[in-house]
C-alpha cells in the first residue's frame, strides 16, 4: 500500500476529527482514528499486593517508592498519554494499550489524573499471572471505541510447563467506526529469556488472530505491544508472520508490520541499548486494514511519539528515552520506551 495516494489531507478540528481530502475535483471527508501502545515502565503503587514481587516499589524498598515518586510517575505518564496524536487529532487517542502496570488501582489513578481526566478514558484490565505483578491493559475513549468482550489468553509453553508464569495476551473486541475491531495487547518474554520464548509468543498470538477472524471473517485485528524483539526477528517475521511490504499482503488474514521500514530504512526506534536503537514496541494490522479503498477502516500511517522532555538532554545517554530510575538514581523520567501510534482512516458517509 502506498503511504499516500494522490490525496491531499487537511485535518479539521471538529468535535470528532474529520479530514477533508481533495481528489480529481471531488471533495470527500474522512474520519481519522489513532491507536497506540506505551510501555509505562513499572507503574507501581506504594502498597504491597499479596503474591506479587513488588518489594522494590514500596516506601522501604530498593527504589524508596513513596507517594512523592508515585505521584510524579502518574503525572509524567498522564502528560505523555494526553499529548499522544494531538498534533493531528486534538481529541486524542481512540485506544492505547499499556504494559508494565501493577493493577487496576494504578490505572484508575492514571485516567483520573487532572492532566488526563478530561479525556474521559475507560479501562480494560484483567489480572495476570506474572510473578513480578505487571500486566497489560487497554485504555480507550468510549466515544471512539466501544468494547463488547475481553479475555486474557494465557501464555503456555510448548510442553505445558505450569511453573512458567508470564504475561498473557489481553484481547479486547469492540466497535470502531462502525466495524468490529479486535485489539490484542502484548508484553512478550524479556531478553533475559532466549529467543524461543518469544517465538512461542508469536505462534500463540497468530493462533488467537486466526481464531478471531475465523469466527468473524470481516472483523479487523490490531496486534500491539512490547515484543522484546525487532520487526525482523524470527518471532515477528516468521512465527507471527508479520510482513514487511504491504504488497506482500495477499489476504485479509495476513499481517502487515509498518515498523520494519521505520527501523531499518529510517533508523528510528523506541528504546536504546548500548547507543543503538531497537524497535520492540510495534503495532501490526490484519490484511483487511491494508489498502487504499477507504469505504472501510484502513491503516494510514505510523508514528513514534516523542517530545524533548521524554529524552535525556545531556550526558552519556543523551537522546535516549529518559527513564524513571537509572543506576539506582531517581531521574523523575518517563519510560525507557517511547510510545508508538498508528492512524486509521475511513471515508465519512
Amino acid at each position: 500500500m502506498k503511504e499516500r495516494s494522490n490525496f491531499t489531507l487537511f485535518v479539521l478540528a471538529l468535535s470528532i476529527m474529520l479530514s477533508t481530502v481533495v481528489s480529481a475535483g471531488a471533495q470527500k471527508k474522512y474520519q481519522i482514528y489513532s491507536v497506540g501502545f506505551y510501555n509505562l515502565e513499572n507503574l507501581f503503587d506504594t502498597i504491597h499486593d499479596s503474591g506479587k514481587n513488588d518489594y522494590e516499589f514500596l516506601p522501604d524498598g530498593t527504589n524508596k517508592w513513596g507517594s512523592m515518586k508515585y505521584n510524579n510517575k502518574l503525572k509524567n505518564m498522564a502528560t505523555v498519554l494526553n499529548e499522544m496524536s494531538t498534533d493531528m487529532l486534538p481529541m486524542g487517542m481512540a485506544a492505547v494499550g499499556v504494559s508494565e502496570i501493577e493493577n487496576y488501582r494504578v490505572l484508575d489513578d492514571l485516567v483520573n489524573h487532572p492532566i488526563l481526566a478530561h479525556r474521559g478514558w475507560k479501562i480494560v484490565h484483567i489480572e495476570g499471572p506474572d510473578r513480578r505483578g505487571v500486566d497489560c491493559a487497554l485504555l480507550y475513549n468510549p466515544k471512539l471505541f466501544s468494547p463488547v468482550a475481553s479475555k486474557l489468553v494465557p501464555y503456555t509453553t510448548e510442553d505445558n510447563d505450569t511453573t512458567y508464569k508470564t504475561r498473557g495476551f489481553l484481547t479486547v473486541s469492540g466497535d470502531m467506526a462502525g466495524e468490529r475491531v479486535h485489539i490484542i495487547v502484548n508484553h512478550w518474554p524479556s531478553r533475559y529469556a532466549k529467543s524461543p520464548a518469544r517465538e512461542r509468543a508469536g505462534i500463540l498470538v497468530k493462533a488467537v488472530k486466526d481464531s478471531l477472524m475465523a469466527q468473524m471473517p470481516q472483523s479487523k485485528v490490531i496486534i500491539m505491544g512490547d515484543m522484546n524483539d525487532d520487526p525482523d526477528d524470527k518471532s515477528m517475521k516468521v512465527c507471527l508472520g508479520a510482513k514487511r511490504n504491504p504488497n506482500s499482503v495477499n489476504c485479509d488474514t495476513d499481517l502487515y508490520n509498518p515498523w520494519w521500514s521505520v527501523l531499518r530504512n529510517k533508523g528510528l526506534g523506541t528504546l536504546k541499548y548500548k547507543g543503538k536503537w531497537n524497535l520492540f514496541d510495534q503495532i501490526v494490522v490484519s490484511g483487511n486494514l491494508v489498502g487504499n479503498e477507504r469505504s472501510t477502516l484502513k491503516y494510514y500511517k505510523p508514528e513514534i511519539f516523542s517530545r524533548s522532555y521524554m529524552l535525556q538532554q545531556e550526558g552519556k545517554y543523551k537522546g535516549s528515552p529518559k527513564r524513571t530510575h537509572a543506576g539506582g538514581v531517581w531521574l523523575n523520567g518517563y519510560s525507557d520506551h517511547l510510545p508508538v501510534i498508528i492512524y486509521l482512516i475511513k471515508e465519512s458517509k
